[in-house]
């Protein structure tokens, strides 16, 4: 049974690959107090990234279509993600800076992750978006640990299909317990959080499982549930303070 909370309802290295992790936490440092891991797109940031995409390729009712049903868990993720991935073909690649200068980060992030840090605990994200526009964000915000996809691009145009393995729902739980295992994190102390059917796996692993005003799926299978959009709710939920 889910309880409501209704109070608050890197490194320099060198271009990621497809899905790499990047982020400043290398196997055999000290054990972190947590590890939390956030998905991105609606949770970390107010933004569905692929819809944004789909704004500038005149898709985005068709896609947007497909991205609730995903989220929902009535089809097949990285079936979805084809699908509205092959409706940017011929986008200008141009567009990650648009996209990215519009993005909005969801209301207390700074403070939740400055939190985290602060306890000695650590934060990654993984999403089924895309690491062009992830990249840049998550080293202005001093995440530990992302992953992401990769859009194909050739002669400076979206191809319209993904570069290398698709980050799925078991792509995510892989994350939280390799993250996890690279820091001595154990997974009773690890968290996750996040709004769509394509988290769950990971949440399932997880010592603590929030729904972040999320979808009936995964509200119902959550540990707890935060419906104000705030993530620095989160740190209480810990013991910690902002």
């Amino acid at each position: 049974m889910t309880e409501e909370v209704l109070a608050h309802e890197s490194l320099p290295a060198s271009r990621p690959s497809a899905g790499e992790t990047r982020g400043p936490v290398a196997p055999g440092d000290a054990s972190a107090r947590f590890l939390v891991v956030l998905d991105v797109d609606s949770t970390l940031i107010e933004n569905e990234v692929i819809e944004m995409l789909a704004d500038a390729a005149g898709s985005h009712a068709l896609v947007a279509g497909i991205t609730e049903r995903a989220m929902s868990g009535e089809i097949d993720f990285a079936e979805s993600l084809r699908e509205r991935v092959a409706t940017l073909a011929g986008l200008p690649d141009s567009v990650f800076e648009e996209v990215r200068a519009a993005v909005e980060v969801t209301r207390g992030v700074p403070e939740m992750i400055a939190g985290l840090h602060a306890s000695g605990s650590l934060v990654g994200v993984v999403s089924g978006g895309f690491h062009e526009i992830l990249d840049p964000l998550a080293e202005s915000l001093g995440l530990d640990f992302w992953r992401a996809n990769r859009l194909g691009v050739a002669d400076g145009v979206l191809t319209g299909s993904v570069s290398g393995p698709i980050v799925d729902p078991q792509s995510k739980a892989d994350a939280l317990t390799e993250w996890a295992a690279s820091a001595g994190v154990p997974l009773s102390r690890t968290v996750a959080v996040g709004d769509g059917a394509n988290d769950l796996r990971m949440m399932e692993i997880a010592g603590l499982s929030v729904a972040f005003d999320a979808r009936p799926v995964v509200r119902t299978s959550a540990d707890l549930a935060l419906n104000d959009r705030d993530l620095s709710a989160l740190l209480p939920l810990l013991g910690l303070r902002g």
